[in-house]
């Protein structure tokens, strides 16, 4: 089971600017290993039990209670699934089902308008918005759309919870926009959010909305040159879309040029809102978030926005902060964020397979009939798992690529422009692509590793099945994942089928096609990920020396 690990509290919903909020709290789950960047490329991770490199296993606690009521049994039986349990794992739980439902469920949620007939006109969006939005193909408001649009427009800072794919951005993009075309001031709006790749869509998600006006946005993440970046912020942009780590560097760096400008931001947005707020383990933006927080307006003098597909008790917890003189109620909008958090459009499956031959599994698995033409992203815990799968896949044939931390930016952004333009059919990533990212040609999800936190399971089963496409996860399960599966299956109120293709049995066709090819591939691969490792950083050039003489 995770570990537990101490949580500060929440913060200051109004405030969000003082570090001295966040001392007391209860404990929570700690969530699975994520490769998250700060400004100075350092990895942060969010500490998990160990795997080897090839990602074969996920250790768990195998001690059994023996004090496991029957009522724990009865409980998982009606949840979950087809999934075998072996016999010396017990299936138990630390919460009742009721507890687990108190947990999940919003108390007195605002829920979005209903009515399908309503356009972004009734929703006050002026007119140049509403035919930049058709120019994208965008023309009818989504359920979060609906709820949050009119309430920015009216001043009301927000905490917006909808599943994935369900057009967050449109949401607080537009109104920003629409309020800032009627009164233009440099920098009138920072995003925050926490990971390059989102960053860098919302950034062209905002370009492309605001073409028929000249806003200027700018980009400020990490991998990127510092000067560059801090001579734009000094040109006084009108939307800043940055990571916490580096945008707190430069606050730190920069002095007064770039706290100067930010002291008149009117809209402040935390996108991804739950990875930004928690609090927990060595991989915490929260120290970020603040210190950027701390520069800007007084809340009175700002409008905040929160967005997030999985309202965690650290979001909902600010709806309940008190209120400041001059404030209008926090605006809370919930869409199918509890039992409803992945859409009804995904079909969730999953495979069982012995941890020893998963390479094996997953190559058979990818040229399936169903599944041989189709984008798919594969998920690992690790950035070791991620690279060596990469190569390995690139071995037997694939057209492949990976995203995660370890990667230089330049290669980062490279490779998501390949998968983007379908010159790769496979991406390999950490869950550094699990976050916002929209890809719509990802019709396949595979969880090679699965997650600990069923709620980076919902952001990474939620790249695809998005904007009312339909989708398919496949989750290899080994002999000591049952336990994770229960506590997914559990979160997202439904449960896993077993995948099966009308005439493919996996283990016949690893054994009779598999086999052989995919374990000398797989030497290879190994080979290549310890020659392609520096040490000091003298290895790497040695051999780039060697190979140009």
């Amino acid at each position: 089971m995770p570990n537990r690990v101490a949580m500060r509290a929440p913060v200051d919903f109004e405030g969000l600017n003082s570090a001295s909020d966040v001392d007391n709290a209860p404990e929570v789950e700690s969530s699975s290993e994520s490769d998250y960047l700060d400004s100075s490329g350092a990895r942060k991770r969010r500490r998990t039990a160990s795997a080897d490199d090839g990602g074969d296993s996920l250790d768990l606690d195998q001690a059994e209670d023996e004090d496991d009521s029957e009522d724990d049994e009865k409980h998982f039986q009606t949840v979950l699934s087809t999934i075998k349990a072996p016999s010396r794992i017990k299936r138990k739980t630390n919460h009742t089902q009721a507890e687990q439902e108190a947990m999940i469920q919003p108390s007195n949620p605002i829920l979005a308008p209903t009515d399908p007939n309503t356009s972004f006109s009734r929703l006050n969006v002026r007119p140049w918005l509403v035919q930049s939005l058709a120019n994208m193909a965008i023309k009818r408001p989504t359920g979060i759309q609906k709820g949050c649009i009119p309430e920015i427009l009216k001043g009301r800072d927000c905490i917006g919870g909808s599943r994935t794919g369900s057009g967050k951005t449109v949401a607080f993009a537009v109104p920003i926009l629409q309020k800032w075309a009627e009164d233009p001031s440099a920098i009138f709006g920072v995003v925050l959010t926490p990971t390059r790749e989102l960053a860098l869509q919302i950034y062209e998600q905002f370009k492309a909305i605001s073409s028929p006006q000249s806003l200027k946005a700018i980009l400020v993440t990490g991998g990127s040159d510092m000067r560059a970046q801090a001579i734009a912020m000094a040109q006084r942009p009108h939307v800043i879309i940055a990571t916490p780590g580096r945008l707190a560097d430069h606050i730190r760096t920069s002095g007064e040029d770039t706290i100067c400008g930010l002291r008149r931001v009117r809209f402040v947005v935390l996108d991804e809102a739950d990875r930004l707020l928690h609090a927990a383990g060595p991989g915490s933006m929260l120290p970020d978030v603040e210190e950027c927080l701390s520069v800007l307006p007084p809340a009175a003098e700002r409008q905040t926005l929160l967005f997030t597909a999985t309202i965690t008790p650290e979001v909902r917890a600010l709806k309940s902060m008190p209120q400041k003189p001059g404030k209008q109620p926090v605006f809370v909008c919930e869409v199918d964020t509890q039992m409803l958090a992945i859409p009804t459009t995904l079909h969730q499956t999953h495979i069982q397979i012995p941890v020893t031959h998963k390479e094996h599994y997953l190559h058979v698995f990818l040229l399936t009939e169903a599944n041989k033409d189709k984008t798919i992203i594969i998920f690992c815990n690790r950035t070791a798992t991620a690279d060596y799968l990469h190569h390995l896949l690139r071995l037997l044939d694939h057209r492949v690529t990976s995203l995660h931390s370890k990667l230089p930016q330049r290669q980062r952004i490279d490779n998501l422009a390949r998968f983007r333009a379908s010159a790769a059919r496979i991406l390999v990533a950490t869950d550094v692509a699990a976050r916002g990212l929209d890809i719509p040609e990802v019709s396949l999800v595979v969880n090679y590793d699965i997650p600990r936190d069923p709620d980076d399971y919902i952001h990474r089963v939620g790249r695809t099945a998005r904007a009312g496409r339909t989708g398919e996860s496949a989750t290899f399960v080994g002999q000591r994942d049952v336990e994770l599966v229960l506590a997914i299956e559990n979160r997202v109120g439904r449960r896993m089928d077993a995948w099966e293709e009308e005439g493919v049995n996996l283990e016949t066709r690893v054994l009779r096609d598999a086999l052989k090819v995919v374990s000398e591939k797989k030497r290879e691969a190994l080979l290549e990920v310890e020659e392609g490792r520096e040490v000091g950083g003298k290895r790497k050039r040695a051999k780039m020396k060697l190979r140009a003489e």
